[in-house]
């Protein structure tokens, strides 16, 4: 009996498992069939996806989101704020707003402070003008060095690099000033008409990179100096930190291509088309701190069609006291107390 009984137990247990294996058997039949299934599906939507994809792009529409587009957009914006902040950092330390010693001090002995640089602003084909400057009030050698130590005031001709960079024009510049030592040959500079604003804001990048001085000023080569007098009237303004000397002036903006004067910007400068106040740009001086802002802002600093109205638009927003000398008003006569003649 006992036998039997056992017997019977374990033909229940094996029809249990062979059950449970079939049942088993089953689920993975089914599991299987479903993954495919799924895979089945994935794929046709993957070639669904990469059909439509296909059809946008030659359809020339955008396969990236909206959100994307922005996010891009967003990321560059932030690329080119930060390439920006680095250029001005860069400059603001080679530029004296972070500390720094001139070239040539070596750290040995603090650098003496000068009063005026001047920059007389000529170009190819001028030799006799800078000569006659030269004899009336530009001394060269001997004389000039004294004009440095006694009066604290340097004077250079300023002058870019022709367009044929290398030609003979450039070959007589070099050479004359090898032998006069009064030329600032701006090397990255081109010099054209179109060219004067920027010419002079190189000028003025170079003047304060290499001189510290209170002042510095611009001089057209047609234009006679009394730097006696000049150095009398800035003596009385040191106590400025920002200031913008000359003989203010204002005038009509012309629209006309044809005109001689031509703003291309003339709409800028509203309905009145009139320029606001600015130095001529026969003579003017600015302090240091307007020539460092130059120097920083170089890569932002708008240009027009004129470059004393080009200068002047710098100062616009700025903290600065402009101050109209009519002794920098340059007539064709000397007069009493002037500072300059125009040639």
């Amino acid at each position: 009996m006992r036998s039997r009984g056992s017997q019977n137990r374990l033909s229940g247990d094996s029809f249990g498992s062979r059950v449970s294996a079939l049942m088993l058997a089953m689920i993975a039949t089914m599991a299987t069939v479903y993954v495919a299934g799924r895979l089945w599906q994935d794929a046709e939507s993957r070639a669904y996806f990469i059909e439509e994809l296909e059809k946008r792009t030659g359809q020339g529409q955008s396969a990236v989101s909206v959100d994307d587009t922005l996010k891009v957009t967003a990321c560059r914006e932030q690329q080119k704020k930060l390439s920006v902040l680095e250029m001005e950092l860069a400059a603001a330390r080679q530029e004296g707003f972070v500390p720094k010693r001139l070239p040539g001090n070596h750290g040995k002995h603090p650098t003496k402070k000068e009063l005026l640089v001047v920059g007389v602003m000529t170009t190819f084909g001028r030799k006799k003008n800078q000569e006659a400057i030269r004899k009336a009030w530009m001394p060269t050698g001997t004389p000039m060095r004294k004009l440095v130590d006694k009066k604290g005031i340097i004077v250079r001709f300023v002058i870019g690099r022709s367009a044929n960079r290398g030609d003979s024009l450039d070959k007589e510049i070099e050479t004359e000033s090898s032998l006069t030592n009064d030329f600032i040959i701006l090397d990255n500079q081109v010099e054209a008409p179109e060219e004067k604003a920027n010419k002079i804001k190189s000028f003025f990048i170079y003047a304060v990179s290499n001189w510290d001085a209170e002042f510095y000023a611009k001089v057209n080569d047609d234009v006679y100096v009394n730097l006696d007098a000049l150095g009398g009237v800035l003596t009385s303004h040191l106590d400025k930190p920002r200031v913008y000397i000359g003989c203010m002036k204002s005038g009509q903006v012309f629209s006309e291509p044809t005109h001689k004067w031509h703003e291309p910007d003339w709409w800028k400068f509203g309905d009145g088309k009139s320029y606001f106040r600015h130095a001529s740009g026969e003579v003017y001086v600015i302090s240091k701190a307007l020539v460092q802002f130059i120097s920083i802002n170089r890569f932002i600093l708008r240009t027009y069609a004129h470059d004393d109205v080009s200068i002047g638009s710098w100062f616009i927003g700025l903290d600065v006291e402009h101050l109209d000398e009519t002794k920098f008003c340059c007539s064709s006569r000397w007069s009493p107390g002037a500072i300059c003649a125009a040639v």
